[in-house]
């Protein structure tokens, strides 16, 4: 039930539901690509990101010092369910902006 719970919680915010769907379609982004692309300070962001991540949606991948969040896989069907519906729901979606550049080792 707890689970259920914080899944569906993690839903009950329309950034947080903005965020899933702009992941889910343009892969793994970089924190800061997230920041510029939404217009958002980097705190409010973490903390979306938190919660989708502990409610089972989101994975992150750390490289160096950037952190880049992807949709988690595989995914239950309940999640998997979720995301689908996400992805009909007719919302206003940023574009992506780049502005992480990878560094290359040495």
């Amino acid at each position: 039930m707890d689970i259920f719970l914080q899944t569906t919680s993690a839903l009950n915010d329309e950034t947080r539901v903005k965020l899933l769907k702009f992941i889910n379609i343009y892969g793994s982004c970089c924190v800061c690509d997230l920041e510029n692309s939404f217009s958002m300070i980097q705190s409010r962001l973490s903390r979306h990101l938190k919660i989708l991540k502990e409610a089972g949606f989101l994975k992150v991948n750390r490289e160096g010092r950037w952190a880049y969040y992807s949709v988690r896989s595989p995914l239950d069907e309940f999640r998997q369910a979720c995301i689908k519906e996400i992805m009909y729901l007719d919302i206003t979606l940023p574009t992506l902006k780049k502005s992480c550049i990878k560094e290359k080792d040495d």
